[in-house]
């Protein structure tokens, strides 16, 4: 299924890239709650995003119509983009939170939390399913950082994680450069 999908989005553009973001990060988000579940001696040593490449089923990655989402080309502004990378480095400061080691992903959050302040003018999370996205957005319940984040220091997206977090860096930085690095060709 996924050489079909691959060679159905170009012969060189890997599945992943030409899936809605969304589907990306749920789909990584069970591979990630997967690994939480292992004992600890076999929790896997390479990027997060490599274990989601390697582990996700197809079926994790699919809208549900059961087709893969088409890619969106969204690009956020570099000045939006800049944004939320100051606002997620404050907040890492501010609550003693820590980048995920894999900053890719970070970059993706960051990327999505871009396109959604500037397409509905609110950074709403860009790892959940929304049935009327603008609508949350104005609620705010959603929005960056989320209630649960503020409350209990708990960061579905794994953009805030606390020291004691296995997955949790050293770090509380990322530079413009490396999301479009971690993020370059990927649709959102």
């Amino acid at each position: 299924a996924r050489a079909a999908a691959d060679a159905a989005a170009g012969a060189d553009a890997p599945l992943w890239r030409s899936l809605g973001l969304a589907a990306v990060l749920g789909a990584m988000a069970a591979v990630v709650a997967r690994a939480l579940r292992r004992p600890v001696g076999h929790r896997p040593v390479q990027p997060l995003c490599e274990v989601f490449l390697e582990e996700a089923p197809p079926l994790a990655l699919m809208a549900t119509t059961g087709e893969p989402e088409p890619a969106k080309p969204t690009v956020p502004s570099e000045k939006s983009l800049n944004t939320m990378r100051k606002f997620a480095e404050q907040c890492l400061k501010r609550t003693d939170t820590y980048l995920c080691q894999d900053k890719g992903v970070a970059a993706v959050v960051l990327k999505g939390l871009a396109v959604h302040k500037e397409e509905l003018g609110a950074p709403l999370c860009p790892c959940r399913n929304y049935d009327d996205k603008q609508a949350e957005a104005n609620h705010g319940y959603w929005n960056c950082p989320c209630v649960p984040m503020r409350e209990r220091k708990e960061c579905h997206c794994m953009l805030f994680l606390t020291p004691d977090n296995d997955f949790a860096g050293t770090e509380q930085t990322i530079t413009v450069e490396e999301i479009e690095e971690y993020t370059k060709g990927m649709g959102m």
